[in-house]
């Protein structure tokens, strides 16, 4: 059995997952050929035609990361799995008989909040893919007031509106006043990886709050994480999303099960 897969996204080249699915794909006899598609190295792009194309090449599927998450589960349409097909945003396409679109962004960051048992008050920066699957992960897991905030307001509106209560978008007047009076701070944004270096959140904000969490995973020490770990709390690193994002991914395209205890350390030799 031949694992063809890929990646589509802007600025890619850092990413592990080719490692991670190699990790898996030898422990279940499975060969594996993996393509990058590193949109920002592109003049022009088209997602659905790029879609299209792999599937004529009879390739397995496709993974999709920042910005094209929000495209992927509009091509899925009633494609996508129906215990996400709520989020509007999809970040792996597995081919076959029929397109089935997964979000194991949503399913691998539940695994991974798992061991913060705090539920109060959250903030987060950013309003894109990656946000529609953290911030609907945590209302599910039981946060009763999310504010999100984006530098686009429409869109944080619009994000808040299709999680539902307890989500609301925030103004920037209000930004400074909610997180430091919130007990988890998220980074939704590409804030923080080498392309975009800084952090989300103003470091002296920081401090008094539980916990943080960033998406960026390359590297795994950013500004943000680094400041919050300075303040004392608990962080969870996009790193610790990657391994059980990644471990989802394999099942879905595989339909293999895979026994986490035994490849959660093996992926550990993958970190930034």
């Amino acid at each position: 059995m031949t694992l063809r897969a890929g990646l589509i996204g802007s600025h890619i080249s850092r990413t592990r997952l080719p490692s991670a699915l190699e990790i898996m794909c030898e422990a279940h006899g499975i060969s594996l050929e993996f393509e990058l598609i590193d949109t920002a190295e592109l003049k022009s792009f088209d997602f659905d035609a790029t879609v299209h194309g792999l599937i004529n090449r009879g390739w397995s599927g496709v993974t999709v990361t920042r910005p094209y998450k929000t495209n992927a589960a509009r091509y899925a349409e009633d494609g996508m799995h129906p215990d996400v097909a709520h989020l509007g945003a999809c970040n792996t396409l597995v081919f076959g008989d029929y397109l089935i679109g997964y979000n194991t962004d949503y399913t691998g960051f539940m695994a991974a909040f798992e061991r913060v048992e705090d539920r109060g008050p959250v903030v987060m920066v950013g309003a894109g893919g990656v946000a529609r699957s953290i911030g609907a992960a945590l209302v599910a897991l039981g946060v009763k007031d999310l504010a999100i905030y984006d530098t686009d307001t429409l869109r944080a509106k619009d994000l808040a509106f299709s999680i539902g209560p307890p989500a609301r978008a925030i103004p920037v007047s209000t930004l400074h006043d909610t997180v430091r009076t919130a007990s988890g701070l998220v980074n939704a944004t590409p804030v923080g990886m080498v392309e975009y270096p800084g952090s989300a959140f103003d470091p002296t904000l920081i401090g008094g709050q539980v916990w943080a969490f960033d998406a960026v995973y390359t590297p795994t020490d950013t500004a943000f994480l680094n400041a919050s770990q300075a303040a004392g709390l608990e962080c969870v690193t996009g790193f610790d999303l990657f391994r059980h994002m990644a471990i989802r991914s394999f099942a879905a395209y595989t339909g293999f099960a895979v026994d986490a205890d035994d490849i959660l350390p093996k992926l550990e030799a993958l970190r930034p």
